[in-house]
Order: C-alpha cells, then sequence, then structure tokens
C-alpha cells in the first residue's frame, strides 16, 4: 500500500492555527508532488440579520469589502511563505464554510483537506461551533487537523 496525493486542499480563515495548516499543506505538497488548493470561505451574513427583511448595512457593499478583505489577506498570506515549486490554487468561495469546503473538495477531487483548529472547548464551543469538526465530518476525503499548539513533525 502506498499513500498518493495529487491534490490537496489547505482550508484557511487566516488565523493561527490556519498558517500552520497552510505550512503542512506546503510541505505535503512538495513532498507528493501535489496541487495546492488554498480554499477561503467568506460566510454568508445574511443569517446574521436579526430578522428578514432588516437590514443594518448594505449587504452588497459588506460582501464587497469582505471579498477584497480575503483577496488582500489570501496575496499577504502567500507572499509569506516560499511556494516556489508548488502549484498553488487560489479560491475564494461564499457560503456556510463546512459546506463549501465540502462541494469543492467533492467537484476537484481533493484527496486530503488539512484544517486549522482552535481547540475551543466548553461553551466557547458551543456557542462558536467548530468548523474544523464539521468538515471532519462531511468531507468526502481524509482530512488532517492541525492545532496550533501540537508537537511538530514538519520540521524546516
Amino acid at each position: 500500500m502506498h499513500i498518493e496525493l495529487k491534490k490537496i486542499c489547505v482550508c484557511t480563515d487566516f488565523s493561527e492555527p490556519a498558517l500552520r495548516a497552510f505550512d503542512y499543506g506546503l510541505t505535503f505538497a512538495r513532498n507528493f508532488g501535489a496541487e495546492l488548493h488554498l480554499v477561503h470561505v467568506i460566510e454568508d451574513i445574511i443569517p446574521t440579520v436579526p430578522e428578514p427583511g432588516i437590514s443594518l448595512l448594505p449587504t452588497q457593499e459588506i460582501m464587497t469589502g469582505l471579498r477584497q478583505g480575503s483577496t488582500e489577506a489570501m496575496n499577504k498570506l502567500l507572499k509569506s511563505r516560499d511556494v516556489s515549486g508548488v502549484t498553488v490554487k487560489e479560491v475564494i468561495r461564499e457560503g456556510v464554510p463546512f459546506r463549501e469546503v465540502e462541494v469543492y473538495a467533492k467537484d476537484q477531487q481533493i484527496d486530503l483537506i488539512i484544517v486549522g483548529t482552535h481547540g475551543r472547548t466548553g461553551l466557547t464551543h458551543l456557542l462558536l461551533g467548530s468548523v474544523a469538526e464539521r468538515v471532519v465530518r462531511s468531507a468526502p476525503c481524509p482530512v488532517l487537523t492541525v492545532h496550533s499548539r501540537e508537537r511538530e513533525f514538519v520540521k524546516e
């Protein structure tokens, strides 16, 4: 038996755990000669409006700002790492993060998803949920979760 990885998806929200996940993704992509798909999902803000039809700010303007900010953050992330020798596809989607990752992974036939996790517990976990946990449950392929406080096996 051997492992063959052709397409690796790294999910990012640009947090510290996501940056660590990106480092893992780059290392795996180099070692396996795989394509790296860097995916960020802008969460749809419509569900956060208190009541249907009530909007405090113009939704289109907010989404345009979020898209622009996401693009800038993606560019900054890619400039902060040595991505030479790795084919990186930058992907920004809108919707429910874990669902968008699931659909993208199926459509692109991703072999491995790497996602950072904050490791929240208790009330914080209950209130904020866990995108990483939901990705693990719904993914069509193996998922590697990366915690910012874990023992490293990727060495520089």
